[in-house]
């Protein structure tokens, strides 16, 4: 395959970033709706329904095709919430890159491109968290195609903000990725990063038992 660069973010590459990023986060809307099922508050619903329509239908048919309907209305329902998570980030900092990456100090956007072709983007912030605050600075955005993945180009962007943080004196960097996210999970430990802690964001996300991990890197000799 052709060789990749990494570069700073430009206004020509708006559209394709914003499209990598819905793409990539769609993607793992299938590995969600399995982990849905695979719990137990799940599977008593879909018993439970199971069993009072066949109690009222006597219809052993009818029993199953209400359970069908529920779970094409599980799937739904799941793809709906990670649909509107990519909707809210492309309403919030990757409506105006320039202005949530570039133009605040400390912050930066990249993208790796080959061909011409943006494959791959990563940005780094200062974060949320305000005890992290000229501590550490937060990855954010990470995402490479699917065909350009095993090419070592997520490793490359991690990297670059790594070096980016550590320029700047910062002494770690920090960032979050979702439970069913194993491929990042493995990337980011290979990497040095450490889990540090979990949590659910909504109250239907703990009732799912579905978390988001959050990880923090040491950078080497700072202090």
């Amino acid at each position: 395959m052709a060789p990749y660069h990494i570069r700073q973010y430009e206004d020509g590459d708006y559209e394709a970033v914003r499209a990598m990023f819905a793409r990539g986060i769609t993607e793992h809307a299938p590995a969600a709706y399995v982990h849905m099922l695979t719990r137990p508050q799940a599977q008593l619903f879909f018993l439970a329904l199971f069993l009072a329509v066949l109690a009222a239908s006597g219809s052993l048919l009818v029993s199953l095709v209400a359970v069908l309907l529920a779970l094409a209305g599980g799937w739904f329902f799941v793809r709906s919430l990670w649909i509107g998570y990519v909707q809210q980030s492309l309403r919030s900092d990757l409506l105006d890159i320039q202005r949530s990456y570039l133009e605040p100090a400390n912050s930066c956007f990249w993208v790796a491109e080959a061909e011409g072709a943006v494959v791959g983007m990563v940005g780094a912030v200062l974060p949320v968290d305000p005890s992290e605050r000229g501590r550490a600075l937060e990855l954010k955005r990470m995402s490479v195609g699917r065909e350009h993945r095993c090419r070592g180009i997520a490793r490359a962007l991690c990297r670059t903000v790594i070096r980016f943080a550590q320029e700047r004196g910062h002494s770690a960097v920090v960032l979050s990725t979702s439970m069913v996210q194993d491929s990042a999970q493995r990337l980011y430990e290979s990497m040095g990063f450490r889990r540090v802690s979990e949590g659910s964001p909504s109250r239907l996300a703990s009732f799912l038992q579905f978390s988001v991990f959050y990880y923090r890197y040491e950078i080497p000799g700072s202090r």
